[in-house]
């Protein structure tokens, strides 16, 4: 029998797809995976059509087709006040994750470290570990995921390669503040660290608060990849389209392997996209949109035995259930969607031990109705 050893050998299906399929066995509401229940603009697919007739079938550039590019540079420019060229330093991808994972292939080598904070999205560790990486972790723990800079300065060593944020964050709905960026500023000057920023959901914030993007300050910028995604901007998750920014010397190698990877992203959906976002006002109107159902979701969950933590931006609700049970968050998790119909992801999903907060996910990008059915069934418990 042929046998080959396996590059992640502690790998399975993730969370998301596991919590998904149970949820789905047993018809329970799925608040698990990050992705509406409702349709995106049909403005936006009347485009698509549009694209498709108009003969735009075939592949496009390497990069991105060049108008697209230009509209996320212009976008970058009016929010950041950053300057990135549209040729050299902006690409088109398959999504966020796959920025992030040929971000990752583009530097990471045998022994390099990477710094990440946990909880962290899924995809960062093993990908680092595909390459060869060491991750290290910083801890943050509930209720406010915090970061002490002294003690992330202390995972610093000879082989650091790079440090991985993500804000607004998934999991935890928190956001880096102005004295989070100067510290990394402090901690990073004078090295050859690089960042790779994950800023998936910068458009979804709340309470009036500006984003802060990595691409804003020239000390980071100079050795960021920032990686976004159009579809969370636009409710068209399944479409798989994002883009990476990032200086010219990183572009240039991150383009070596995005080229083998997917070589080139959907086209009809880039140029419906790049019509689209002419309109500016998508970007504003989003954070109202999912405030008013972030507010509304909270006020509905405070009437259930649990917690609320925070949530400053992204469309995911944290909460503690420490005085309901005190059974591990995955068996709270099955139990919930088993007993009473309501699927979430338990938080120790995303650290890299053995790490139970007793903290639950909530995904409140769904319909009102859906939110006041999972809410009904949650007062149960």
């Amino acid at each position: 029998m042929i046998s080959t050893p396996s590059k992640l050998p502690g790998t399975g299906t993730n969370i998301f797809s596991a919590m998904s399929l149970l949820a789905e066995q047993h018809q329970a509401i799925n608040l698990s995976q990050g992705f509406p229940d409702y349709d995106c603009d049909p403005k936006l697919t009347e485009l698509v059509n549009e694209a498709m007739k108009g003969g735009f079938n075939q592949y496009a550039p390497m990069a991105g087709l060049l108008s697209l590019r230009e509209l996320i540079a212009n976008k970058v420019q009016h929010l950041y006040q950053a300057s990135y060229n549209p040729e050299t330093e902006i690409t088109v991808t398959a999504g966020g994750t796959q920025a992030i994972f040929t971000a990752l292939a583009s530097c990471i080598n045998p022994g390099d470290e990477v710094i990440i904070f946990e909880p962290a999205y899924d995809c960062y560790a093993p990908t680092i570990k595909m390459f060869g990486g060491l991750v290290k972790p910083y801890v943050m723990h509930a209720p406010n995921y915090t970061i002490d800079w002294d003690m992330v300065k202390k995972l610093f060593s000879a082989n650091t390669k790079m440090i991985i944020l993500n804000s607004p964050h998934n999991p935890t709905g928190c956001v880096l503040a102005e004295k989070d960026l100067q510290e990394l500023i402090k901690l990073t000057k004078n090295t050859d660290v690089l960042i790779l920023s994950d800023e998936v959901y910068e458009h979804v914030i709340y309470d009036g608060q500006p984003h802060l993007s990595v691409s804003s300050y020239p000390e980071l910028k100079e050795r960021a990849f920032v990686v976004a995604s159009f579809g969370k901007l636009l409710h068209t998750t399944g479409w798989k389209t994002g883009y990476c920014i990032a200086p010219s010397f990183l572009m240039k190698e991150f383009r070596k392997i995005h080229q083998y990877n997917v070589f080139s992203v959907n086209t009809p959906m880039q140029v419906a996209i790049a019509k689209y976002l002419e309109d500016t006002s998508v970007y504003t109107a989003l954070s109202l949109f999912f405030q008013e159902k972030r507010d509304s979701f909270r006020n509905m969950l405070a009437q259930t035995k649990f917690e609320l933590l925070p949530c400053k931006g992204s469309y995911f609700q944290c909460v503690t259930y420490k005085k309901i049970s005190q059974e591990s968050d995955v068996a709270l998790v099955t139990r919930l969607i088993k007993e009473f119909g309501v699927a979430a992801i338990p938080l120790s999903a995303f650290y890299s031990r053995n790490t139970d907060s007793y903290v639950l996910r909530f995904c409140f990008a769904k319909k009102q109705e859906t939110l006041e059915k999972a809410v009904e069934r949650l007062m149960k418990l």
